[in-house]
This record gives structure tokens, sequence and C-alpha cells, in this order.
């Protein structure tokens, strides 16, 4: 079992940046999974945002690409989602996920809420 803690959301105004956390808890994280971020807005679908496999590859949305970046550092057993030139339209709660393949979860955090101001 995995379990997932997302921090780092918050209040931004437009054109800004957060970075979003997800730390594994109650066991040890193990690098094999990969790990995803998703998104959902109030009455909208959850939709893939970024994933993070094997040999540091990535995948992002076409949506976030070239404003979005996903790392992670597996000596602290965390995953980041650093976020840059933020849009009203990424306002949303923010999921950290863990699956076998990139935009796949078996495991999911509580989320943290991202809300972007015009």
């Amino acid at each position: 079992q995995v379990q997932l803690v997302e921090s780092g959301g918050g209040l931004v105004q437009a054109g800004g940046s957060l970075r979003l956390s997800c730390a594994a808890s109650g066991r040890t994280f193990s690098s094999r999974y990969t790990m995803n971020w998703f998104r959902q807005a109030p009455g909208k679908e959850r939709e893939f945002v970024a994933a993070i496999w094997s040999s540091s590859m990535t995948h992002y949305a076409d949506s976030v690409k070239g404003r979005f970046t996903i790392s992670r550092d597996n000596a602290k057993n965390t995953v980041y989602l650093q976020m840059d030139s933020l849009k009203p339209e990424d306002t949303a709660v923010y999921y950290c996920a863990a699956g076998g393949a990139p935009g796949a979860a078996i495991y999911w955090g509580q989320g943290t809420q991202v809300t972007v101001s015009s």
C-alpha cells in the first residue's frame, strides 16, 4: 500500500507560480511506481496533468506543457509539480497519484486546492 499526501496549494495571481509536493507516508516510497498529477475543477471531469517514471521520463498534458515541470526526489520520498505562468483555468483540486503506467493510477492522495485569480 502507498499513502500519498499533497501540499503546497494556495491562492496565486495569474502569471504567478506555485510548487506542489506529494510525500509518501506510512511506508517507504518506491521509485518503481509511475507518479502522476491529476486535477479536477468544479463541474469538470478529472484530467491528467503530468507524469514521471523510470529514468526521469516525463509526459505533460498539452494545456500545461512549457509551464509545469514534474520531478521527483527519491531520497525524500517526494514528487513535485512546479507550476509557472499560472492561468485562471488552472484553478482546480490537484491530486497526486501512483500507478503502473503514465496516466494510470492505483493510489491517490487527498488533493490540494490551487486557485488562480485573474
